[in-house]
């Protein structure tokens, strides 16, 4: 899953990227609203993280912005506990909103439960078959049987069984799967797919000539 995070603080944008990259996540970082909305328009997110006080357009500007053209979920992060300024921000489109001081596995838990509601599968436990899938715990079992999969083949299993059924192509997990600072020219999806099926089932992932991969069930 990809993320962006916009936060002008530069000690605290480095906290919460760790923290989601050491969650599995791909990352992409924005240290001013022009720049946020640039890569929230030029790039498919599964969250956002967005703070309310930034250079250059601030995060409601952001939000409003975003919302005209793409329904992506977007955290709030503000320093300002109002009532009123919950409300401004839940109205204004934001799906979900954290006051700073934060910890920073709530921040976590909040981005997993955004992915989870947007992609309408709110309940954190995916089954296909004989698979099944802990998206809080982020592991996967066959059979009742732990396996373990690198963070990446993780990544690429849990967006394929979320779109289960649909034919998800190579850009679409390209968009997910990798920030802005790896090389997606190469050919690494083959080889994280052929892990994933020597793990998991030759049959698990079916590749559609021409269209992508898919997960049946």
């Amino acid at each position: 899953m990809r993320v962006l995070v916009v936060e002008d603080d530069p000690d605290l944008r480095a906290v919460l990227v760790d923290a989601l990259r050491e969650e599995e996540y791909a990352v992409d970082e924005a240290a001013d609203g022009l720049d946020a909305l640039y890569k929230a328009v030029a790039w498919e997110y599964d969250a956002i993280v967005l703070d309310v006080m930034l250079p250059g357009k601030d995060g409601w500007g952001v939000l409003a912005d975003l919302r005209r053209m793409k329904p992506t979920p977007v955290l709030m992060l503000t320093a300002r506990d109002a009532p009123a300024d919950r409300v401004k921000g839940l109205d204004g489109g934001a799906d979900d909103y954290v006051v700073k001081p934060y910890h920073l596995a709530e921040v976590l838990a909040r981005v997993r439960a955004l992915i989870r509601r947007s992609a309408g599968q709110p309940d954190p436990t995916l089954t296909v078959g004989d698979i099944t899938l802990d998206t809080a715990k982020r592991a996967v079992a066959k059979a009742g049987r732990p396996v373990p999969l690198t963070a990446r083949e993780y990544a690429i299993v849990e967006y394929l069984v979320r779109r289960r059924g649909q034919v998800v192509s190579r850009p679409d997990l390209y968009d997910h799967l990798f920030d802005e600072a790896e090389d997606t020219a190469s050919n690494l999806l083959e080889v994280h797919i052929s892990h994933v099926r020597r793990k998991l089932g030759r049959d698990f992932i079916t590749t559609r000539r021409g269209q992508g991969y898919a997960v049946d069930g």
